[in-house]
């Protein structure tokens, strides 16, 4: 009898182990990892045929560019061909709302069935290859009509690191804005703004405060408050982010 215990322990056992050897090794991570730390390969091929089979694969082409130094336009020092399971960028996004202004850790392993890291370190999310180093981040390229992620380039982001990063505006304490609460209007004439950010201080937002806002008031580019080793990039600070007007504007 214990015999045929130890035999079906040691079959329960093999089988999991099966199970598990099938499985990719970043499915097997924490769940917390998991949505916080992008899990890449390796990609050895580029062009449009190498990208259209990986996303046939359920996989996302990725670029990792590394800058050629701390600061914002001194080129691309190099950059690695990457590839990233769908599903889990999927998963991310919904963790992350503010995805392309959020830092992330990265782990790239050689292959599929490897768990050897190869890289590891943190990055953020931009839109597009920059001609020069500190692009400004944009929108994930998505398909059309799947909604499916299409590509991703990322570019590194350890401390020091000074990067343009295109920050979203939201607008909070609209409840209690006396000029709203007269009838006013809220005219949002920006919803996002550029800042040179160390990698470290990279904010997911830039909030706004409507507060003690009345009608024929309004919130300049300068009148943010952001943490100090932030710098507005913009030819007009004092362009206005928002304005309370006694109506809605005739369109």
């Amino acid at each position: 009898m214990a015999l045929c215990l130890r035999r079906a322990a040691a079959a329960a056992v093999g089988e999991a182990l099966r199970r598990g050897a099938s499985t990719a090794p970043w499915r097997r991570a924490a769940s917390a990892s998991y949505h916080h730390t992008i899990q890449a390969l390796l990609r050895e091929t580029a062009g449009p045929r190498a990208a259209a089979r990986e996303r046939r694969s359920g996989r996302v082409p990725a670029v990792l560019l590394a800058l050629a130094g701390a600061g914002p336009g001194e080129g691309v020092a190099h950059r690695k061909l990457l590839t990233a399971d769908r599903k889990q960028l999927g998963e991310i996004l919904k963790q992350s709302p503010y995805f392309l202004s959020t830092p992330v850790r990265l782990q790239v392993r050689a292959g599929e069935r490897s768990t050897a890291v190869v890289h590891s370190g943190t990055v953020l999310p931009i839109k597009f290859y920059p001609e020069k180093a500190g692009g400004t981040t944009g929108v994930v390229h998505r398909d059309e009509t799947t909604g499916n992620i299409l590509n991703l380039v990322l570019v590194e982001a350890d401390e020091g690191t000074m990067l343009k990063v295109n920050l979203p505006v939201e607008f909070k304490g609209e409840d209690v804005c006396p000029g709203l609460k007269k009838g006013g209007f809220l005219q949002k004439i920006r919803t996002s703004l550029v800042y040179l950010c160390p990698a470290e201080h990279i904010p997911p937002k830039i909030e706004v405060d409507l507060a003690n806002l009345d009608i024929g008031d309004r919130v300049s580019m300068n009148d943010i408050p952001v943490h100090p080793s932030l710098k507005l990039l913009s030819k007009n600070e004092t362009m206005p982010v928002c304005k309370i007007l006694a109506s809605k504007p005739v369109e």
